[in-house]
C-alpha cells in the first residue's frame, strides 16, 4: 500500500512510523477487504509518483477522491481514460477556455498536469464507494496537513490553489514567504463555481508567477 517510489520518500517517509498512520494502515485493512473503496489500493499514492516532491509548481488541493466507479485514480478532480468528465472538472475547463481561450476536452484525465510539475493532492486519500467523507478523520489529514507544509518549506516557487473553504483552510498552514503565491477562490463545484470560481484567472496568474522566477508556465491544455 505504501507504494511511493519518488523523492517523497525522503521528504515524508517518517510519517509511515508514527502511531496515526500506523492506526489508519489498520483501518485501510480493514475497509478494504469488506468494503468497496476508492481508489484501488495501488493507486493511493498516484499524485507522489507521478510529480517528484522536487517537481512540484502548482498544487491543486482537493477534499476526498472521486466516490463513483471508475472515477478515481489517485490524482484530485482527475479521472481516468474513458471515464465522464465530472462537473466541477468540466468547470475547470471552462474557466481554461474563458482565460486562455483552450479548447475544452472530452477526458478529465489530468496527467500532462501532473508530469509538469502540478501536484493533484486531496487531503482524504481514500474513500468509501457512494459515501463521500467516510475516510475522513482517520488519520488522512494528519498526513497531508504534513505534506502541505512540507511543500510550503521549499525554497522553490509554488502557486497554491485554494478553491472552496475546506481547501482554504489550509492556508494557516502555509508559511507566508515571498516563492509561495496563494490563490483562494470558491470551489468549480456547479454548487459554488458562479460565486467566483469563474472569473478568477487563477492559471493565468499562476503562470505569470512562475515565469517571474525563471520557471517554464504550465501548459494548461489536456488533448483527447
Amino acid at each position: 500500500m505504501l507504494n511511493i517510489s519518488s523523492d517523497w520518500n525522503d521528504i515524508i517517509g517518517n510519517e509511515f512510523e508514527k502511531d496515526y498512520f500506523k492506526k489508519l494502515i489498520c483501518f485501510l485493512n480493514e475497509e478494504y477487504s469488506k468494503e468497496t473503496i476508492y481508489p484501488p489500493r495501488e493507486e493511493i499514492f498516484s499524485a507522489f509518483n507521478e510529480t517528484p516532491f522536487s517537481e512540484v509548481k502548482v498544487v491543486i488541493l482537493g477534499q476526498d477522491p472521486y466516490h463513483n466507479p471508475g472515477q478515481a485514480h489517485g490524482m484530485s478532480f482527475s479521472v481516468k481514460p474513458g471515464i465522464k468528465c465530472p462537473p466541477s472538472l468540466k468547470n475547470i475547463y471552462k474557466e481554461l477556455k474563458e482565460e486562455m481561450g483552450l479548447t475544452i476536452p472530452e477526458t478529465g484525465y489530468l496527467m500532462k498536469w501532473a508530469k509538469q510539475g502540478v501536484f493533484l493532492l486531496n487531503t482524504c486519500l481514500t474513500v468509501r464507494e457512494n459515501k463521500p467523507g467516510s475516510h475522513q478523520k482517520k488519520g488522512w489529514e494528519i498526513f497531508t496537513d504534513e505534506v502541505i507544509r512540507k511543500l510550503s518549506g521549499s525554497d522553490k516557487p509554488i502557486v497554491f490553489m485554494l478553491w472552496g473553504k475546506p481547501a482554504q483552510a489550509k492556508k494557516s498552514l502555509l508559511k507566508d514567504k515571498p516563492n509561495i503565491y496563494v490563490l483562494e477562490a470558491p470551489h468549480p463545484s456547479p454548487l459554488s463555481a458562479y460565486r467566483g470560481f469563474f472569473g478568477c484567472n487563477h492559471f493565468k496568474m499562476a503562470n505569470d508567477f512562475l515565469t517571474s522566477y525563471g520557471e517554464k508556465p504550465i501548459d494548461w491544455q489536456i488533448e483527447d
